[in-house]
């Protein structure tokens, strides 16, 4: 009979490093299998956090990667389709310490196969020249377009103000790489500080503290002041969140809820992973919480024909038709932007802002 350990060692206990050390342990070993895609994704998540945060680390405490990292150009010529993957990882072991060069060896290799032309999306193809240029290859030489395209995106406030899980995400991750991960100015405009706001305040409505984590990041990577509400429900939520160890306990948890907070809370000067650790398998999961008002929201004004796009008018109509829980929400979020009149103009898609059919 296998126990579900719950970890209860002081985090005081642990140095930082080695609860990284543990974390990274974790992910390598005793999650997935190497040759599992979704290992990648894991582990490239988890690397590319620790390694945009700072860390520094010797080539000993990445030991765990050691068997991947010999083989890389053996699995990047076998599964060329998993290229930014691959390489990502390989690119963040080099930068967090690990001894060796071959993260110059493939890029180059890489960008002369021509991957990066094979991406059919721009984000796609910003991801993979931020990768390469990280060792002096732009695989994208000829496309100076490239990021004129990216912020055109981002800069269009409306397609923010609707739920749309896609277009939100690419939103946070086109301003991580326009600032390579908060490294540079990713010089944003206005615009683009509202679609980030209204995406926020979508996330907030749904309390998904994973998106919503991401766009406080940006925030902070655009040079925008992060809302106190937003930061203040985050942190708590990161706090809340538990870890357990065991055998055989199940990995279809809450791990990249769980990077993406605490990634929040360095990111906006908190401490980081303080949560023990051990160098096991481990999984994540949220406290149970209620759902966020933003179905029951959408839900009551796709029901009124004669709505306005005026959140003011229709404040004590909506708050009328909602529970006392989604009240609140809606409440915190009003008072978290002053984004939110304008926010819902697009939100309410009213004929009077949508352009009625004819």
């Amino acid at each position: 009979m296998t126990n579900v350990v719950k970890l209860n060692i002081a985090s005081q206990r642990q140095t930082q490093k080695e609860r990284d050390v543990a974390l990274m342990q974790c992910f390598a070993s005793h999650r997935r299998t190497g040759d599992d895609v979704f290992w990648l994704k894991e582990n490239a998540e988890l690397l590319n956090i620790l390694e945009c945060s700072g860390r520094k680390l010797a080539d000993a405490d990445l030991a765990a990667y050691r068997g991947f990292y010999g083989q890389v150009e053996k699995r990047l010529q076998f599964f060329p389709q998993y290229y930014r993957f691959l390489l990502s990882i390989c690119l963040d072991l080099e930068d967090l310490g690990m001894e060796g060069w071959k993260g110059e060896v493939l890029a180059n290799w890489v960008s002369d196969q021509g991957f990066a032309r094979s991406e059919l999306s721009d984000l796609q193809r910003m991801e993979a020249r931020r990768l390469m240029m990280r060792r002096g290859v732009d695989p994208l030489a000829d496309d100076r377009g490239l990021e004129d395209r990216v912020r055109a995106f981002i800069s269009r406030s409306g397609t923010f103000s609707m739920p749309n899980k896609k277009a939100a995400y690419e939103l946070t991750h086109a301003v991580f790489y326009l600032s390579e991960y908060g490294r540079k100015d990713p010089c944003l405009n206005s615009e683009t500080r509202t679609s980030l706001e209204f995406t926020g305040l979508l996330a907030f409505l749904e309390q998904n503290a994973d998106l919503l984590a991401e766009v406080c990041i940006a925030l902070r990577f655009g040079g925008f002041d992060v809302p106190e509400v937003w930061e203040a429900w985050l942190v708590r939520h990161t706090h809340l969140f538990g870890v357990e160890g065991g055998d055989h306990i199940g990995v279809q948890d809450d791990y990249h809820e769980f990077l993406v907070c605490n990634w929040m809370m360095q990111a906006c000067g908190h401490r980081s992973f303080i949560k023990p650790m051990l160098g096991e398998r481990m999984a994540f999961r949220r406290a149970q919480s209620n759902a966020g008002p933003l179905r029951e929201l959408s839900e009551c004004m796709f029901k009124m024909d004669q709505r306005s796009d005026d959140w003011q008018a229709m404040r004590p109509v909506v708050l009328d038709h909602l529970s006392e829980d989604a009240q609140a929400v809606v409440s915190w979020a009003e008072h978290s932007s002053d984004q939110f009149d304008a926010f819902f103009q697009g939100f309410a898609r009213a004929g009077q802002a949508m352009g009625r059919m004819q």
